[in-house]
Order: C-alpha cells, then sequence, then structure tokens
C-alpha cells in the first residue's frame, strides 16, 4: 500500500475512533436514574446504591458482575464506587478482574503519579475498552484508594488449560506469585454443570463480550476449559482474600465478568475456600429488551442485588 494511502487509512481509523469514544462519552454523560431498576432479592422490592452501601456494613466484599460492554453497567460500577466511598471513607478498596497480578506494581506507580497514564495502560496490559474503568482508577487514585490486580496473566491459565495444574507446579515460585497457590480447587456440581456451557472466558476486544454464555468452543482438543476457568476464578479470590487478610478492616468492590460471581458460584465460592468467614454480596447485572417493565423473578437467583439496565442506551462497544 502506498504510503499516503497508509497514512490516510491511520487518519480516518483515528477519526473514527474518536467519533464512536465521543459518542459513548455523550451517552454516558446523559445517563441517569432512567436508564437502570436495582432490586433486592432479599427484600423483593426496588432499592437504591445507597442501600446497597448500608447493607455493606455487616459484610466484606461486593461483588459488582458485569457485561463487559454496558455503558449503564460501567457507569453503575463508578458510582457504586462512590457511594461506598462516601459511606465509609478510606475502608473501601477496588478489585479488578481486568487487571493481573503481575501488573500490580504498574498500578501502584501510576496511583502514586510516579508514571504517565500512557505508560501505565500499554505496560499495565490495559483492556480494549480501558476507558469503561477509567473513572474508577482516576477516583482510587484521587482518593488514594487501594487497587488491587486481582487476575491470573492469561498465559498461565492457557498452560493450566493445556498441560493441567502439573504443568503450573514446574515453574519458579517467583512465577507461581502470580497466581492461586496450588494445588488449586476446580469447579464442580452446578457450577460445573454452568461452566460446560459456555466458551472459554478471554479478554473483551472491540468485537468480543466474554461476560455472556455462548457455546462451547469445539476447536481446541485437549484443552480443559474448567481447569483453565478456575486458575482465573481461585486467583481472583485469593488476591481478595490475601489483600484482606492484609488489611482486616478494610471492604472491598470487586469488579468482573458477572459469570464470575453470579448464584456465588466461582470466585464467590472460592473465596469461601480461602476463609469461611468473609461475608459477601453479590450484584448481577443484565439487559432486558422489556426494561423497565421487568419480570424480577426471572433473575431472583443470580445474586443478592439485581440490576437491570435501559437496552436503548449505546453499548460501549459491539460484541
Amino acid at each position: 500500500m502506498p504510503l499516503i494511502m497508509t497514512r490516510t487509512f491511520k487518519l480516518l481509523s483515528i477519526l473514527a475512533l474518536f467519533i464512536l469514544t465521543t459518542q459513548i462519552s455523550k451517552a454516558q454523560s446523559k445517563i441517569n436514574e432512567n436508564n437502570y431498576r436495582i432490586y433486592s432479592t432479599k427484600l423483593d422490592k426496588e432499592v437504591s446504591l445507597q442501600d446497597i452501601a448500608n447493607d455493606m456494613k455487616d459484610y466484606d466484599v461486593l461483588f459488582f458482575g458485569e457485561e463487559h460492554n454496558d455503558s449503564v453497567t460501567h457507569f453503575l460500577e463508578h458510582k457504586m464506587l462512590t457511594t461506598l466511598h462516601a459511606t465509609y471513607g478510606d475502608g473501601i478498596a477496588l478489585s479488578l478482574e481486568m487487571f493481573d497480578r503481575d501488573v500490580q506494581g504498574v498500578m501502584n506507580e501510576y496511583l502514586d503519579g510516579i508514571i504517565r497514564e500512557k505508560h501505565f495502560t500499554k505496560d499495565a496490559r490495559a483492556w480494549s475498552n480501558y476507558r469503561d474503568y477509567k473513572p474508577m482508577i482516576e477516583f482510587a487514585k484521587e482518593k488514594s484508594l487501594d487497587v488491587v490486580c486481582a487476575n491470573s496473566p492469561t498465559r498461565y491459565t492457557n498452560l493450566a488449560g493445556r498441560k493441567g495444574q502439573e504443568a503450573l507446579q514446574d515453574l519458579p515460585a517467583s512465577t507461581q506469585k502470580y497466581f492461586a497457590p496450588l494445588p488449586y480447587d476446580t469447579a464442580s456440581g452446578a457450577y460445573y454443570e454452568k461452566l460446560t456451557g459456555i466458551s472459554l472466558h478471554a479478554t473483551p476486544t472491540a468485537s468480543t463480550d466474554t461476560s455472556k454464555a455462548k457455546p462451547p468452543t469445539m476447536s481446541m482438543p485437549g484443552f480443559n476449559m474448567i481447569m483453565a476457568q478456575s486458575l482465573w476464578d481461585a486467583t481472583m479470590a485469593y488476591s481478595i482474600y490475601e489483600y484482606l487478610k492484609a488489611n482486616r478492616k478494610m471492604k472491598v468492590l470487586q469488579v468482573n465478568g458477572k459469570f464470575h460471581s453470579d448464584e456465588h458460584f466461582a470466585i464467590v465460592t472460592q473465596l469461601e475456600n480461602y476463609n469461611p468467614r468473609l461475608k459477601s454480596l453479590v450484584i448481577s447485572t443484565a439487559s432486558d429488551e422489556d426494561f423497565p417493565n421487568i419480570k424480577w423473578s426471572d433473575y431472583k437467583n443470580e445474586g443478592d442485588y439485581i440490576i437491570i439496565t435501559d437496552p436503548k442506551v449505546p453499548r460501549t462497544y459491539k460484541d
């Protein structure tokens, strides 16, 4: 391709991305209480974010399960963090699926104002939709809140899926600190059945939303999805457990794809394995075409709180 055409293509790509980002930002700036409903399965009624924050007085961890491209959900995650901070002050920490344990140092350098954002997003391997999580990171930076990089790097979950936990045991101790201690618990029972009905979780790109259930991937013979997915879940649980062990009076807001916490499965169950005394609340989110006329009974088993969002609000990227 001639140089002038290459430059033109790049400029058009940048322009298209700018227009899309601007449209999304405008849409997000207009989000309000008319674009979502929050329901308490315990109280059997609609509630507010402040009600959830108040409920957290008796709990240690609040799991916020998202669909990765839901604009309203991202708006609410940030609002939930600010509401928790207003309620509990510096007793709140943020934990994220979206960053791996091996980039914790990079995260800390950015929060401390040592490195620039462009180096942070590059070296921390920020997801392609980082703009959705940026408001929470910036709020944490402003308020000097801890941010836990909770996830296992994909290279290790892939290794576990291909060769099992035995392959992880052969790694040096300096590497093993980046995922859950071995041996880790693997999915069983109802969660195992649920896992066998989806494809392997992956980091979102501009064209995927891996928080949604999809048909199983058949193109990876010999790959143990249960072993890989369980390492993700165990590692995020261990990261939360490890943080709370070192910071006993803190409360944690954990943000992850909803599949990792719905029905109190996955990370929630793994966290109970590490410390059964820790108490968790689960928020499950979804978008419903019948919004705002919601049949809450369809969602009652998904979490302690259900958030249904307006499908008319533009997504941050197409799945």
